[in-house]
């Protein structure tokens, strides 16, 4: 590791684990979450445009699976401030060899991971356990109009949850499957 985010591959080509190095002493520890200098290979000239935090209370909830159509596709660079999640990107790009497929991993607070989820990708997690906080970094604004979402449940995708789910929300209850006529992202 040269700097002080390393960036790992995973099965699906765009989406990388991050893993911070923490310098550590008697007092705590110093962990740099992003470096635009370091992030460079992933993100390219995209720049951080929104930073968003959720705390999610009860453990076993699932948000998801949400992504924003384009041309306001996003990258997203997730990490778990407090708690543990199970996080997943899923890829819905029409032309790709991986399409429809998923990667999850688990972030931890402490455990200085964190997963890069590309344009074209759906993301979700489920709370491994009770008040989990994350921390989003979006390369693009929200934009209620592109958002888009596929059920967290659809056996087309096919998403081993570590435990049932416990929670969801009416409108993440609400969307669809990809059998109700989704035909995948473009670029």
């Amino acid at each position: 590791m040269s700097g002080r985010i390393e960036m790992l591959a995973t099965p699906l080509a765009g989406v990388a684990k991050l893993a911070h190095r923490r310098i550590a002493d008697s007092r705590g520890c110093l962990e740099r979450l992003y470096c635009a200098d370091e992030m460079k290979a992933l993100l390219g000239s995209r720049q951080i445009a929104q930073i968003n935090h959720t705390l999610t209370l009860r453990q076993g909830t699932v948000r998801g699976l949400h992504f924003q159509h384009p041309p306001h596709a996003e990258t997203k660079i997730i990490t778990c401030l407090r708690g543990a999640v199970f996080d997943v990107a899923v890829d819905l790009r029409a032309s790709s060899p991986t399409y429809l497929r998923w990667h999850g991993e688990v972030l931890r607070a402490d455990n200085g991971a964190a997963l890069v989820i590309p344009e074209g990708f759906a993301h979700g997690f489920q709370t491994l356990e009770p008040d989990c906080e994350m921390l989003y970094l979006h390369t693009a604004p929200y934009v209620p109009a592109a958002e888009g979402g596929l059920s967290a449940e659809d056996p087309a995708i096919g998403i081993r949850w570590p435990a049932p789910i416990t929670e969801l929300s009416e409108r993440d209850r609400a969307l669809p499957n990809v059998a109700d006529g989704f035909k995948g992202l473009s670029s």
